[in-house]
């Protein structure tokens, strides 16, 4: 099993995850608000570049290459690396933050992944990315880390109908499908019109349907939601808030 562990950088708590233990990286807390991921960057790996993107709940995912220079932040919800010492970054607080690493290339990339950017399939976006840039699937290990739980996150029967259908074709008895699924994504709430999603448990089945393996998979056990000591909420507390998460590439 994959261990998810507290770290602290200047007394500040932070998670990583054993599956990516040979990259720097950091599921980071509300603890290090306001510091932009340029400053966390300076804190972990003063020689890296820090890059970001202006997230829209999109799939698309970019390169460092291809992000505008200047005060203009490019509009995605993805990067991969090209080149060792690239740290990329993003933020969420209950959407899902995704971060992938190559143990061969030792590229890496960050996602942003809400439902509408999961219902698009940001994740598969990215592998598929890294694929054009020499990446095998089976050398991709993926971490999704702090985001709102499913047993807390209620939605309406329509935004689940769109997530479910990445991984299951539409069908007129989907969300019956998908709640009778092992683990299943969606789960039943007692208000009409209403059902709970587990948007990390799609994404794992998204890779699933993509044939990656488990063993290459690690889902947190944390939730932003019902965490309020380590992460901001916007479910919660209807603030703009973010916390970041990052990861560096390396050299293969």
């Amino acid at each position: 099993m994959h261990t998810w562990n507290w770290r602290t950088c200047e007394e500040l708590p932070y998670l990583t995850c054993s599956l990516l233990e040979p990259w720097q990286h950091g599921f980071f807390t509300q603890q290090f608000f306001p510091r932009t991921p340029a400053e966390i960057t300076s804190m972990l790996q003063p020689q890296a570049e820090a890059y970001r993107v202006k997230q829209v709940h999109g799939n698309v995912v970019l390169r460092p290459s291809e992000l505008e220079k200047g005060d203009t932040l490019a509009q995605a919800d993805g990067l991969i690396t090209e080149r060792p010492k690239q740290g990329v970054w993003v933020a969420s607080a209950d959407c899902t933050p995704v971060l992938i690493a190559d143990s061969i290339t030792g590229q890496v990339a960050a996602v942003h992944a809400g439902w509408r950017g999961t219902a698009a399939k940001i994740v598969p976006s990215a592998i598929a990315l890294l694929q054009s840039q020499g990446s095998k699937l089976a050398d991709l290990k993926f971490a999704l880390g702090p985001a709102i739980a499913g047993s807390v996150y209620q939605v309406s029967h329509q935004v689940a109908l769109e997530v479910g259908s990445s991984i299951i074709p539409n069908d007129s008895k989907l969300l019956q499908i998908l709640q009778e699924l092992p683990n299943p994504p969606i789960l039943p709430d007692p208000h009409p019109g209403r059902v709970k999603l587990d948007v990390r448990r799609v994404i794992a089945l998204q890779l699933e349907n993509l044939g990656v393996s488990p063993e290459q998979v690690a889902v947190s056990p944390h939730c932003t939601y019902s965490q309020p000591e380590h992460f901001f909420s916007y479910r919660r507390a209807k603030l703009k808030l973010v916390q970041w998460s990052g990861i560096f590439s390396k050299h293969s």
